[in-house]
């Protein structure tokens, strides 16, 4: 629990700075260069889902194989962060792939 803990007040915090941070932005976007690179930035967050996919998968394989060790409430907390975690970058994706297609069809 620990760690959607934790994942959701990095959310929070996320958006919380672009909020205070967009006004600012814009004003300085002319005589500033971003300071993280979006592309970095979007293959960092898909490596995170796909580490949380593959923790779960490994967990659900020492369950499986009878260790003593893992639980059951374990594996499925960890089944869960995965899911959303997916489900999460899908909807990430779905945002992007709209908002391409937007400035694609703007008329110059």
């Amino acid at each position: 629990m620990n760690e959607i803990d934790l994942m959701v007040n990095q959310l929070r915090a996320v958006a919380a700075q672009a909020s205070v941070s967009a006004p600012a932005a814009a004003a300085n976007a002319a005589t500033q260069a971003p300071s993280q690179d979006f592309a970095a930035l979007l293959q960092s967050a898909v490596d995170e889902v796909n580490n949380t996919q593959l923790d779960a998968r490994q967990l659900t394989k020492q369950f499986e194989s009878g260790n003593a060790e893992v639980n059951l409430q374990d594996v499925v907390l960890s089944l869960q962060k995965a899911s959303l975690s997916f489900q999460t970058m899908v909807q990430v994706r779905n945002k992007l792939v709209s908002a391409y297609q937007e400035v694609m069809n703007m008329q110059v």
